[in-house]
């Protein structure tokens, strides 16, 4: 069914259920999204095609810069650093998606911070948006229950929780559900309103606040936007100025050139920033797509390759610079069932890497499973007595554009290619039938793994990448491989319980964005339409 609803005259247009969001979207919710609409969505648009006309220039040769009109911002000195008392320790944030029985584990985990995600673990199905946000306020309320209706398990929460973050999904998303003056609506502008609407008066009151983490930002004028939002609302909802706080995920090339002047135009607002790794390495294959040489198999690019470390630092640097936290980068592995080993190894892997990040200087790290959490802890425990080391010096010297763009180096192998047919199409199955967050092969994943998956392919592909085996990647072999893989996705998804529904239609998807001549933004763009 849909329904055309109408605030203030102005029309709002549901294309859902009615009686799938009345509690949702009243009279005054509609109002505050129509107006959050009329002021910042023409704004929106107007960066989303600057980001095209800046990806014809990187397409044409132009290299990534620390932009000259800002040099000022760069050099001056000057800190923001107004930290609420919630957000002082953050030195284990777990992050998922807002399923109840998942918001409720992930509060109780221990991590000092959750990050409730409506983006790349979130598919952004109308169910999904609207269970997920009614999900928000039982959380902020602490009325949250949940009781499996499999062996009647109970679940409620702790006394003590972590700290919510709200993840809205990004710029480049639309809400296709909501319609306001004949216009497809913000996905980040819906997600941002019904959360801070709803429950921004209920957190202040609870000694807390609505904070935010910011996705795929990819200049400083979006971070400007995002302040003028966040302005616009503290007024709107009469809150007071840096009530709304917000971490800025940092996931794009080029944001990662532009750290200093981020920080500066959201500086009533700002806490912090995080190394959103995953995304950052599909960045640089999708921005420099046109003069980088081929990247290697992903599983070669580490925190520990130059340009990843390189970027790591930078973060890190500016944030204490500024005086804010520096977040690092997700451990996406869950426990290892059944083999004690492969477990053992897996744990091995996520303290080396939480233990770069903190005698590096991070204040703070990710982990996607409440397993991970003491593991994570203990590390940043030892080594960070304190809530966090934003006044510890750091002493990196300066990083350059040089290296922040320098190349990785590596193979690309018959077996990277398997495993990224295998991973990106698995996934989005999954994705395309409703679950934005995958355990497959013992992670984790999300929709930053499917981005990196089919960007490399694409990348090789149309390089006619020379494998390790000596074949060249062209159509055979893209399609012999593609093929074995097929039939290993098959029986994966029938040992493991993944309904097969949407498989041809991810086939035809995923053969779309890895042949297509023009490279596609965002695979979720793509696929989106499918989703009900």
């Amino acid at each position: 069914m849909f329904k055309t609803l109408t605030t203030k005259n102005q029309e709002l247009e549901i294309a859902a259920p009615e009686d799938n969001c009345q509690d949702l979207l009243t009279q005054e919710t509609q109002a505050f999204l129509v107006a959050l609409h009329r002021r910042f969505n023409p704004k929106r648009l107007s960066l989303l095609h600057r980001r095209e006309t800046d990806q014809l220039l990187f397409d044409e040769g132009k290299r990534p810069e620390f932009p000259p009109e800002t040099a000022d911002i760069r050099s001056s000195q000057w800190r923001v650093g107004n930290i609420p008392a919630d957000l002082l320790d953050r030195r284990v944030e777990i992050t998922g998606p807002t399923d109840r029985k998942m918001m409720i584990n992930a509060l109780n985990s221990g991590a000092s911070c959750y990050m409730a995600d409506l983006e790349d673990s979130t598919a952004p199905s109308w169910e999904n948006i609207v269970s997920g946000q009614r999900n928000l306020i039982d959380a902020v309320k602490r009325e949250i229950s949940f009781e499996n209706p499999d062996n009647g398990k109970k679940y409620r929460l702790n006394d003590n929780t972590a700290t919510l973050i709200v993840r809205p999904r990004g710029w480049h998303l639309n809400e296709r559900h909501i319609f306001i003056d004949g216009e497809m609506a913000s996905a980040s502008l819906t997600d941002f309103g019904l959360y801070v609407f709803h429950n921004a008066k209920e957190l202040v009151k609870r000694e807390t606040g609505p904070y935010f983490y910011l996705p795929k930002l990819e200049h400083y004028l979006e971070a400007r936007l995002w302040n003028d939002v966040f302005d616009f609302t503290e007024d709107y909802l009469e809150l007071p100025t840096g009530t709304i706080k917000a971490t800025v995920l940092i996931e794009t090339i080029t944001a990662s050139f532009q750290l200093d002047e981020i920080i500066y135009e959201l500086k009533d607002h700002i806490v912090g920033l995080n190394c959103g790794r995953w995304d950052y390495i599909f960045s640089y294959i999708k921005k420099l797509r046109n003069q980088i040489g081929i990247v290697p198999d992903r599983s070669l690019i580490t925190m520990e390759t130059p340009f990843m470390r390189n970027y790591s630092k930078r973060v890190i640097q500016v944030c204490h610079n500024r005086g804010i936290h520096a977040i690092g980068g997700m451990a996406a592995q869950i426990p290892v069932k059944g083999d004690e080993n492969a477990n053992r190894e897996a744990l091995a892997k996520v303290e080396k890497d939480k233990l770069r990040e903190v005698t590096d200087g991070h204040d703070g790290t990710w982990v996607a499973h409440p397993a991970l959490v003491p593991v994570a802890r203990k590390i940043f425990d030892k080594h960070m007595p304190d809530a966090n080391q934003i006044e510890k010096p750091v002493e990196f010297g300066t990083i350059s554009a040089a290296d922040l763009l320098e190349e990785p180096d590596g193979p690309v192998t018959e077996a990277g290619v398997r495993l990224n047919i295998n991973v990106g199409l698995l996934y989005l199955v999954c994705w395309l039938n409703g679950n934005g967050a995958a355990a497959l092969y013992n992670l984790m994943e999300d929709a930053a793994t499917a981005e990196i998956c089919r960007a490399q392919l694409w990348q090789w592909y149309h390089r006619s990448a020379r494998l390790d085996s000596g074949k060249h990647f062209d159509d055979a072999c893209y399609q012999l491989l593609f093929d074995k893989e097929l039939a290993r996705v098959r029986h994966y998804m029938a040992k493991h319980g993944i309904a097969a529904d949407h498989l041809e239609k991810a086939i035809e998807i995923f053969h779309e964005l890895v042949l297509c001549n023009s490279f596609k933004d965002f695979l979720t763009l793509k696929a989106y339409r499918y989703l009900a």
